[in-house]
């Protein structure tokens, strides 16, 4: 039962902040911290590991809910001109729910996370304002920072396909695009530590039950997230209230 709760209520941390930090993320922070999660132990996980299951449909009605009731996620564009200048063309670039014959949507595929991403945008030159559009595909790694006990994501821009661009300037533009997916949204923080710390007073034994997640181990499987947390317990006594 206690494994239950821990992973519903991680669930939904979890859940939410993924989907939120993939789209809107943390500016100018590149920098992988952690080390790659790693497949579950073929052995069996230990008996005190909560395990978490996040489905792909889940993100997928996050992002539904994202895209309808938000505005779209937009990031001024890496080393563009200028930007976001009052009557002036902006240098920017937007995430949209659908374009390009492609939706934005995380999907499971292959034991891993994968995030086709629609979008559009303008790149401000000395040449003139230049619209374009297209689509990114990318992936998500999994880290896990041991000093933090906290789990990032990585995201991983493999390729980025812009629509009927002159390749002079598109040559220009798909390097910008990928960059700035990558700066703009790296790492991602998916679970931090004292979200996830269990503190529960035990009156009748005068004490208080502790625990940390001291491992982190993940998969994806059957369509969904499979993240194992494995806990350190401790017990301490009561603080005498002041």
């Amino acid at each position: 039962m206690s494994r239950l709760i821990i992973g519903l209520l991680v669930g939904m941390v979890l859940g939410g902040a993924l989907v939120f930090y993939l789209f809107i993320g943390v500016p100018k922070a590149v920098h992988a911290p952690g080390t790659p999660i790693s497949a579950p132990d073929p052995a069996g996980q230990p008996a005190e590991t909560a395990q978490i299951v996040l489905g792909q449909e889940f993100f997928n009605q996050v992002l539904s809910t994202i895209f309808r009731d938000m505005s779209p996620p937009t990031f001024p564009l890496s080393e563009g001109g200028a930007q976001n200048q009052p009557g002036a063309c902006g240098s920017q670039l937007s995430l949209v729910r659908e374009g390009s014959g492609v939706q934005s949507s995380v999907r499971f595929d292959n034991n891993r996370l994968s995030a086709p991403l629609a979008f559009n945008g303008s790149y401000n030159s000395m040449f003139g304002c230049f619209q374009f559009t297209g689509w990114a595909q990318a992936n998500l790694d999994l880290r896990y920072d041991a000093s933090r006990q906290a789990v990032f994501g990585q995201i991983n821009v493999e390729t980025v396909n812009l629509d009927g661009v002159n390749p002079l300037v598109g040559g220009i533009v798909t390097p910008l695009v990928q960059s700035t997916l990558n700066s703009r949204v790296n790492p991602i923080l998916l679970i931090d530590g004292p979200q996830i710390a269990v503190s529960l007073p035990i009156a009748a034994s005068n004490g208080t039950l502790q625990a940390a997640v001291k491992d982190v181990r993940g998969e994806v499987k059957e369509n969904a997230l499979h993240l194992y947390l494995t806990y350190d317990f401790q017990g301490s006594p009561l603080q005498p209230t002041q």
